[in-house]
């Protein structure tokens, strides 16, 4: 279930594939911003994950004018736990306004008296060294078991002292639970190539295939019992809340869910897909909810891999999404075999996507302890 990283082989293949080419009908508009802007504008990527100590990802972000929000995760193919707070406490001390961090939790002895206690105490622990939210990974739901085997979901009333803590704290939850709707389909309904080639490589994370693991929908419904539970907690939905095949049920989440917000990271394509099939819908989507959205890449730089190819990947992706929502200009999306026009966000709404929500959630909600 490695769908969580937008790795460095995936990042290159969006920068390959992902050239810019001004339409010819494209002019400048007073109200957007263009391609120009990029470097000058300020903004936050609300979800990478930085799990090496290598520069290469902070250089390439400073020259991009990027702030960052590495997010650590109970994955296996990432490092330990251990040596991802490692990494981000030297990035935290060394580049405070530059980079950022979410901690998280380990399973491990869930269920047991003193787990939800534990927790809370490394999470306070973790908040005092800097970090400005906690992350949730679909293992819940997906991986983890209880002492008779059975699967525990993110409704499960062992997580709500964590959580309740977190709300009292201001503290925000990044919950990432699901995969992609395109992992519950025939590999020739998917809807990105990207999806098709990963579940056709890893037949063993592809949902369609396993049956007695839980639907999608099951999944969204624990999620969404969670989230309504803990009206006081402040939710961001990773990945577009798992809903990015649809931006109608986006907007169905962020209505039921006051305290939600959703960010992008790694569902790039899947907009896309819908804004070539329904430029205006999506295009309204995304200023109707502006308040409410955070951009977000899930960009991964992990020990060993090619530092130098990683930071000129980074740049494309950076690029081609600001193209993608803050202009009009075309691009072709190899992922969904098409030309994607870019949406030319009003310039209001790009400040809150690429800054202000980031900022306000993150940052203004924390609540001393």
């Amino acid at each position: 279930m490695s769908m969580e990283t937008r790795s460095l082989a995936t990042a290159a293949l969006v920068a390959v594939t992902g050239s810019l080419a001004l339409s010819a009908c494209a002019t400048p508009r007073s109200d957007t911003y263009t391609a120009a802007d990029f470097a000058g504008f300020r903004k936050i990527d609300a979800h990478v994950h930085v799990n090496v100590q290598d520069d290469a990802f902070m250089d390439q972000a400073t020259a991009d004018n990027f702030e960052l929000l590495s997010i650590n995760v109970d994955y296996p193919a990432f490092p330990s736990l251990a040596d991802q707070a490692q990494v981000a406490h030297h990035y935290a001390a060394a580049a405070p306004r530059r980079f950022h961090y979410a901690t998280t939790f380990s399973m491990k002895g869930f269920g047991a008296p003193d787990w939800a206690a534990r927790t809370n105490a490394l999470i306070d622990a973790e908040v005092r060294r800097g970090a400005v939210a906690v992350k949730v990974w679909k293992n819940v739901g997906m991986v983890e078991r209880d002492a008779d085997g059975q699967l525990i979901f993110i409704d499960n009333p062992g997580f709500d002292p964590v959580f309740d803590h977190l709300a009292a704290t201001g503290t925000p939850l990044i919950a990432h639970q699901g995969e992609p709707y395109n992992c519950w389909l025939p590999l020739d309904q998917m809807t990105t190539r990207n999806d098709r080639l990963y579940f056709t490589a890893h037949p063993e994370y592809h949902m369609y295939l396993h049956p007695e693991m839980p639907t999608y929908q099951a999944l969204m419904a624990r999620r969404d019992a969670m989230v309504a539970r803990h009206p006081d907690l402040s939710v961001v939905g990773a990945h577009m809340a798992s809903l990015e095949w649809n931006v109608d049920e986006a907007a169905k989440f962020l209505d039921a869910h006051p305290n939600a917000v959703i960010e992008t990271a790694a569902r790039m394509a899947q907009i896309q897909y819908q804004s070539v099939r329904d430029y205006a819908k999506v295009r309204a989507f995304f200023i109707k909810y502006q308040d409410r959205i955070l951009y977000g890449t899930d960009l991964t730089l992990n020990p060993g891999e090619d530092a130098q190819a990683f930071r000129q990947s980074a740049h494309a992706v950076w690029r081609s999404d600001w193209a993608y929502l803050a202009t009009d200009e075309s691009q072709r999306i190899e992922d969904i075999d098409a030309d994607a026009r870019g949406l030319a966000l009003p310039r209001p709404v790009i400040d809150k996507i690429y800054y202000a929500n980031a900022r306000r959630e993150f940052f203004l909600r924390r609540r001393p302890q």
